[in-house]
């Protein structure tokens, strides 16, 4: 049996010093695709912090590609974001720099070199999300869309084993949150494993998948049959 790529097991998720989510148990294999919803200030956020380390977990256990995210040193907090992938929702690109360049400050600072190397895999996750041609452009000339497609193009730099997708559509008109749920869904397809917080529920109608509810401090799988 392949060990599961996310697993939590009565972990509380806190933000600052408040309990947002309580003994959450979840276990995400490689390959599965989970939607993450509730309502604003439910702790969706706080949780996708938890898992990329930007909170400690304080109780409980939990694994994440291989991490013990319960005794998770800063010094290992990057070779983790190597093994993950993460889009947010307001890209969090360079904006000052081209689309070719955000691409390479990442995979510079994770220690890739070799030159040639470094375009191939620019060039190869630029093609993944149609962004190919749009290599030279400033990351502020892009549009919405667009800039999401160079994140998730970034998030993809480093093979992950696990991408997590905060509200990706959340600053995009219907037809680009579309686009990229397409774009998505792809990548899932091609076998990688997913966790996308959203609040768009048009697109989890569309798109079926496994769902993940929080509520009222705790967090459960809804089925898609149940209206969410």
């Amino acid at each position: 049996m392949e060990k599961p790529v996310l697993h939590l097991e009565n972990a509380d998720i806190y933000q600052r010093d408040n309990l947002v989510i309580s003994k959450v148990n979840l276990t995400i294999n490689k390959g599965e695709f989970y939607y993450l919803i509730g309502k604003t200030g439910s702790g969706k956020s706080s949780l996708m912090k938890t898992l990329y380390g930007d909170i400690r977990l304080q109780s409980g256990t939990g694994t994440i590609v291989d991490f013990d995210l319960k005794d998770l040193k800063d010094r290992e907090i990057p070779y983790l974001r190597r093994k993950i992938g993460i889009v947010f929702q307001d890209f969090k690109l360079l904006n000052d720099t081209t689309v070719f360049g955000n691409l390479e400050f990442v995979l510079k600072a994770t220690g890739w070199k070799n030159k040639v190397e470094i375009k191939q895999k620019i060039n190869e996750v630029l093609e993944k999300v149609g962004m190919q041609s749009q290599y030279y452009k400033m990351a502020f000339e892009l549009s919405g869309g667009e800039q999401q497609r160079v994140a998730i193009a970034r998030a993809l730099l480093n093979d992950p084993e696990l991408i997590l997708a905060d509200e990706p559509t959340g600053n995009l008109d219907p037809k680009t949150s579309l686009e990229v749920m397409h774009l998505l869904n792809e990548i899932h397809k091609s076998g990688k494993t997913i966790l996308m917080a959203t609040h768009d529920y048009q697109l989890i109608v569309k798109f079926k998948h496994n769902t993940l509810k929080v509520e009222a401090g705790e967090l459960f799988e809804v089925s898609q049959q149940t209206t969410v």
